[in-house]
Parts: C-alpha cells; structure tokens; sequence
C-alpha cells in the first residue's frame, strides 16, 4: 500500500475535497429515512386531532425535503465519483509510466530473472487492478463506512434496543472478512503467476506462428495453450471460491439479525415501546447498514486484487539498479594500443559454468574483428559483454582505455549501431524504422541505406521510404528485413558498428556488397561483426574462433586457415576454401 500512497500523495487535495462531497452527500442520505420516521410518528396522528390541512401542508413540506435531500444526496455521489474516477485514472497512469520506464531501465540479468510475459501482466492486468482499487476505495471506502457508523448512530438514538439486537450479528461479519481476505490475496498472488505463464505462451505463439503452422504444431500448441489456460482457471477458481464466500456469509447474517429486529420491534409495539415509524425507519437503517457492510465486504475482496498487483508492481518498481555507474579509481584508465580491449574476460549467466572464458584481445580504431563459431559458442554473449548489457565475473572490457564500467550508459550506449539477432520492425514508415525516434536526417537514412544496399528495393516501391511496414515486417523478406535493420545502425553514424548475424538472410553477392560499401564509406568505424559464415569475416583485421565459450583459434583469415583446424573445416565446408568478394 506504500506504492499507492505514494502516487495518491500530489492529489491529497483533490482527494479531500472529493471526500467531503462524498461524506456530504451520504450524510444527506442518511437523514431521509429519519424525515420518514418523523412524518409517520408525528405529522399523521396529529391529522387525526382536527388539524388536517396544516398536517397535510406539514407533509408535503417535508415530503419536498425528502425529495430535495435524495436530489443533493445524488448529486453529491455523482461529482464525487467522477472525481474518484479522475483520480485512479491519473494515479494509474503515473505508476504505468514510471513502471514502464523502470522496467526498460532494468539489466539483462533482471529481465531475465522477471521475465517478459511477467514484466508485461505487471504492466496490464496488474496496473488495471489499481485502477479499480483507487476508484472502489474514493467511491465505496467513504461511503460505507459513513453509512455503517452514521446508520449504527442514529439508530441509536431511535431505539438502542433493537440497535444492540442489530449489532450483535456485526462481529460475525468482520471475522468472515478477515479470514476470507487473509486467504483470498496469497491465491490472487499465485493466479497473476499463472497469468504470466499464459502471456509466455500467446507471446511465444505469436511469433512463431508461421513456424508452427509450417511444421503442423497447432494442435500441439493449443493442448499447451490449454494447459496453461486451465491452470489459470483452476487458480482462478480457487482465489474466486474462496472470496465468493464472503458475501452470501455476510448476507446471511444480515438477514438472520433483520428477522431479529423485526420480531423484537413487533414485541415492543405491541407492548408499547416504540412506534411504527420507528420501525419503518430502522428497517431503512438496517437495508442501509446492510448495503454499507456488503460494500465494505466488496472492497476487501477486489482489494485483495489490487494489494496483490501493487505489491508486484511495487517490486520491480523499488528493484535495485543494476550495471552501476564505477569509478575510475576502482578502474583506473589504461594506456591500450587498441581501441576495444578484452582483457581475460570470463563471464557465465548462471554462475554454474563459463559462458565464455578468459578472452583476450585488441581491436585498433578503425579496425574489423569477425567472430565466429557454432550456436551456443558465446558469440552473442562477447557482444554483451562489451556493450554492458551483462559484467564480466573477471578480467576487464575497455574501450578507449575506459573500462565499460567506468563509462555512463547513455555515452556508452551511443557509442554502437547496432544490428542484433533477434532485432524487430515496428509498424511505421521506413523512414520511422530506420530513423528509430532519433534526430536523423532525410539525407543520412538515405545514405545508411545505399550503405546497407536496402535503397534498391526502397526505391522500388511507389511511396519509397514512406512506404508503411506491417508489424514485425510480415511485408517484406528476410534479406530486406537486415537490411533495414543495418540501415538503422549505420544511419545514427556511430563509432562502433556491431553485426551480430546481420547478413545470414542476403545472398552472397549482397552479403559481399555490404561489406565493401561499409569498408569504403565507414572506414573510420570500428566494426564488430559475428557471423555464420566465413565469407562474413574472412576480410577482418583479427577473427576469433569460439568452441562452448572457448577461444580455439585467433587470427586473419590466412593465418587461421594454416593453424585452427575447425576453421579451416568450416571454410572448406563453406567456400572450399577459396576466397570469395
């Protein structure tokens, strides 16, 4: 509830003044069914004392009242929900923002230890269940209690017997709640869990659509998609089962304390205790205290919703930054010869095994590092490590001297373009795509694209670069796909071009133009490339060989072929050895 009393805090004021038009309003209400009270024990017997015009005009006097009291009453409700209503949505809105903007500040570990499909419930259905948390508490928080107390009160003043008969079912209903919300907000916690493992697998699902129908999986997914769903439904079940109880309990002793109230008032009317319009009036007191207490029992239930998402919002929202900002007195500068710098770098996502071990080498300013090896050699993960996503367990990585760690992230971040494996298309203009929110111009998108060989089919189209993709670029190919997502690297003119599998789509031809067209127009550029294919790095300054996180040969391309085996076997696999441009 912190987090909510924190967002809350800057609309104290507004808050107030919706409270007091609600606390207005239902006091007005509460004084209805004493005006009721009064012109049936009062007004009426003296019509029958000879007075009956002056009665009448009393009653209809009143009457008005009464109409007048339900109009301001209604009036008051209705100003006061809008404002609630204001509140949770501007509140909601703020705690989505800043969440959003926590999460895209989170490291790769902690995205990986949250995971997406959670990261994204937390940023719907859970900030939805504040939402209606904020309003229920501004609408129903006020309200009932003002009911159930100013109701107990006047009923007080009316007949403290029949009072004390109506209270003694009260305690029986708090204790209901407490036990049934006690239990509801740990299932609530465990049904947003099974929420999250239903997103995974839509998210998954809708990506790999095509796969799936290609390979005649849809059969297989939707029995895991029903898995999923009838975990959820069973959690949901479950936490709705237990909360459902609530209210037919509550209801139950209500009704049981209302026939009670009844009987005893028959009795003292009939020996003269009370009046019939005091009974009238405390049966509207008792619906009164009734709705009140159900409302009151609503609230713990839907809070148990809203308590359970605040408190997995508010746990990503206080995570501890990660990848902070280090001195260069802890890591001092170096005098390098080369511009990137790996100095016995080992590093492992687990803590189990290396992912990579004790890589070492110098890239000069301007020069072409290739890196190459099978799947899961640690290819990626040298790419992580040098652009932060991830710290190294040991050794160090510098650039400039500097070591990464010791560099803040937006002046690191802006030192790369670049083109990873899994990179996407947003649906947009080309333009938008390869521009990417930056301040880039016409001129420069055009150039990174001649550069990545993408303007030949830009061109091509009618609107050109304003030609609209669909999400995730279902419209185009997979060569035209990496060649818009190297226009976008090249367009933001960086000092370190990083290409991580980018060309694995293009023919060798267009894979061969690309690497000339950067060499000729990027020369400046530092470029990291990983790849696949031979002919993608065989013209690098330096290629590294990585074998399950291991460095098995370093080298150019002549000096590899004469001393690393493995490479020499993937270059007679691929290109029989021949170099090809």
């Amino acid at each position: 509830m912190k987090l909510l009393l924190k967002y809350l805090k800057p609309y104290r004021g507004y808050i107030t003044v919706a409270l007091i038009i609600k606390t207005a309003a239902t006091l007005i209400e509460l004084v209805i069914p004493y005006i009721l009270s009064y012109i049936i024990d009062t007004l009426v017997p003296r019509a029958g004392e000879g007075s009956t015009g002056e009665v009448v005009n009393d009653i209809i006097i009143f009457g008005f009242l009464m109409i007048g009291c339900a109009i301001l009453a209604c009036i008051g409700n209705i100003t006061a929900n809008r404002m609630a209503a204001n509140t949770a949505r501007r509140s909601t809105e703020k705690i989505r923002h800043n969440l959003f903007e926590r999460v895209m500040s989170l490291s790769s570990k902690q995205i990986d230890e949250y995971t997406i499909p959670s990261l994204e419930s937390r940023l719907t259905s859970d900030t939805y269940h504040i939402h209606h948390l904020v309003g229920m508490v501004m609408r129903m928080g006020v309200r009932a209690p003002i009911m159930l107390i100013g109701g107990i009160a006047v009923t007080f003043a009316i007949d403290p017997v029949l009072s004390l008969i109506m209270l003694s079912v009260l305690p029986l209903i708090c204790l209901t709640v407490i036990i049934v919300s006690k239990k509801g907000i740990p299932l609530f916690k465990k049904t947003q869990s099974s929420v999250d493992s239903m997103i995974r697998i839509v998210r998954e699902d809708s990506q790999g659509i095509r796969v799936i129908k290609a390979l005649s999986k849809t059969d297989y997914e939707r029995r895991k998609y029903d898995k999923a769903n009838k975990s959820l439904v069973e959690d949901e079940t479950r936490a709705s089962s237990t909360m459902a109880v609530s209210n037919p309990l509550v209801t139950l002793f209500l009704n049981l304390g209302l026939v009670a109230v009844i009987l005893a008032g028959a009795v003292r009317v009939k020996g003269g205790q009370t009046n019939p319009g005091v009974i009238i009036a405390f049966i509207q007191y008792f619906t009164t205290i009734s709705m009140a207490t159900i409302g009151l029992a609503r609230i713990f239930v839907h809070s148990s919703k809203g308590i359970a998402s605040a408190g997995r919002i508010e746990e990503v929202i206080n995570t501890e930054p990660d990848l902070m900002l280090e001195s260069e007195e802890k890591y001092p500068r170096q005098n390098d010869k080369g511009y990137i710098v790996f100095d016995d770098v080992s590093f492992s996502y687990l803590g189990v095994k290396n992912n990579l071990s004790h890589l070492s080498f110098e890239l000069p300013k301007g020069g072409t590092l290739g890196i190459i090896g099978a799947t899961g050699s640690g290819k990626t993960t040298a790419l992580q490590l040098l652009m932060r996503f991830y710290d190294v367990d040991s050794g160090s990585v510098r650039i400039g001297g500097r070591d990464v760690r010791t560099i803040p992230h937006g002046e690191l971040n802006g030192l790369f373009g670049v083109v990873m494996q899994n990179d996407f298309i947003h649906h947009g203009t080309i333009a938008e795509n390869i521009r990417f929110g930056r301040d880039i111009s016409d001129e420069q998108i055009k150039r990174a694209a001649d550069i990545a060989q993408a303007s030949e089919f830009i061109e091509a189209y009618d609107d050109g670069y304003e030609h609209e993709l669909q999400f995730k670029g279902t419209n185009l190919s997979g060569g035209q796909k990496q060649r818009i997502f190297i226009s976008r690297a090249v367009a933001g003119e960086p000092n370190i071009l990083v290409l991580d599998d980018s060309s694995s789509a293009l023919d060798y031809k267009t894979d061969a133009k690309l690497r000339k067209a950067i060499k000729e127009n990027m020369s400046d550029v530092t470029t990291v490339v990983v790849a696949q294919r031979v002919s993608s790095v065989m013209n690098s300054d330096l290629i590294i060989v990585l074998d399950d996180g291991e460095v098995i040969g370093m080298g150019t391309h002549d000096e590899l072929i004469e001393s690393c085996e493995v490479y020499r076997e993937i270059s007679d696999s691929q290109i029989g050895g021949a170099i090809l441009d």
